[in-house]
């Protein structure tokens, strides 16, 4: 959903995931380098084309714990609760409070 040299910031969603939790992760955070690779480490890699979203179609594609930032240059999907933290600490207090009752 972005491209390279697009401004990532935290809780923004960047991309898919094939499994149904969602995955916190750092785009702009460097793979550490080894001295050991093997022969073909790295080749082959062929990434999809960024997923490019209407305004129609990015409020059809959020959950319920996600907003659409919509500005006059992007179009955006974020989390509601930025901080992946502050996002465990808020379904554990939904799950607590489901099985309370």
């Amino acid at each position: 959903m972005v491209v390279p040299g697009d401004v990532v910031y935290p809780g923004m969603i960047i991309g898919e995931n094939s499994r149904g939790e969602d995955m916190t992760c750092n785009p702009t955070k460097e793979k550490k380098l080894t001295n050991m690779r093997s022969s073909g480490d790295g080749k082959g890699i062929i990434l999809d084309a960024p997923l490019v979203l209407s305004l129609e179609r990015a409020l059809e594609y959020i959950g319920d714990d996600e907003f659409v930032e919509a500005t006059p240059r992007t179009l955006r999907l974020r989390k509601k609760i930025l901080d992946a933290n502050e996002r465990k600490r808020a379904a554990n207090r939904k799950t607590t409070l489901v099985m309370a009752d």
